[in-house]
């Protein structure tokens, strides 16, 4: 394809793209008087009732402080339920365009690197939701008696939104380093040796990635990291021995990185095509068939 073909099919492809995610919008936008919204305060509710605002028949409740406070509230959960939801339709679209630039093994690592990325962020955005009751109730009660905790709806949806994505981007490096090893940028014996100031690293990352500063929290994203880091470790080490195996069959395990492989580089004979200018063989050139 040309480049102005490549440019049309990426339009048309962000397009489509685009088209689903409102679908997903409206859908949500729906949604939210059928169970969605109550999804996005069940943490929030779920607490003691001298730790979060009250209405007069004692139901559970998030202040609005602006005349469309509410409406853009209920567009903001709509539009990123949304784009959850036509996460399969326009992740298509994606790999509709990236796949005929690719080799066949680089479809299939590709294919296994979205699989693994989406089921890390959906694992981390999980934990973290379900940790959110637990870090309210620990930073709203550090409050003191005699405090009445009033939140905002806008305060609150923008922790919980940034709550989740601090746990789904950080359940993702773990990966990061699997794919180094795989492209041979990070070996085992480098994650091995630095084994320690990846565990203390990720702790201190921890501290300063979740939003709530609470120890609770820190810990509940800091230790599935360090398992996931773990696992990473692992993962390197078998793809290393493999690699090892490989370059031992052909020879290439001894070199420094300074050698060159012994390969020939002598040029293969090329097959002697018939030349255009060549005359056509004749019938009585051909071989006579003997009669047995």
């Amino acid at each position: 394809m040309s480049l102005i073909g490549h440019l049309r099919e990426l339009r048309n492809r962000i397009g489509i793209a685009l088209f689903f995610v409102l679908i997903g919008t409206a859908v949500a936008f729906w949604w939210y008087e059928h169970g969605l919204g109550d999804f996005i305060r069940a943490p929030y509710c779920n607490l003691p009732d001298d730790l979060r605002y009250n209405d007069a028949d004692g139901s559970c409740g998030l202040l609005v402080t602006d005349v469309f406070g509410g409406a853009l509230i209920r567009l903001k959960i709509s539009f990123i339920a949304g784009i959850v939801l036509s996460a399969p339709f326009w992740l298509y679209q994606v790999w509709g365009f990236l796949t005929p630039g690719l080799k066949k093994n680089e479809k299939r690592y590709g294919l296994s690197f979205v699989a693994a990325s989406t089921l890390l962020f959906a694992l981390g955005a999980a934990l973290a939701y379900l940790s959110l009751s637990a870090g309210l109730r620990l930073l709203l009660s550090l409050a003191g008696d005699g405090v009445v905790v009033a939140l905002t709806a806008q305060d609150y949806i923008g922790f919980v939104i940034s709550l989740l994505l601090a746990f789904g981007v950080s359940f993702e490096l773990p990966l990061i380093a699997v794919v180094l090893n795989l492209i041979g940028v990070l070996s085992h014996s480098v994650l091995s040796k630095a084994r320690r100031w990846i565990y203390f690293l990720t702790i201190v990352f921890a501290a300063f990635i979740t939003p709530t500063q609470d120890p609770f929290t820190m810990l509940l994203m800091a230790g599935p990291m360090c398992v996931l880091f773990e696992i990473a470790i692992q993962v390197a080490r078998f793809v290393d021995k493999r690699r090892a195996k490989r370059e031992a069959a052909l020879g290439l395990a001894d070199l420094d990185d300074d050698e060159a492989s012994p390969l020939d580089a002598a040029p293969s004979p090329l097959d002697s095509a018939p030349s255009p200018l060549d005359p056509a063989p004749s019938p009585l050139d051909a071989p006579a068939h003997t009669q047995n």
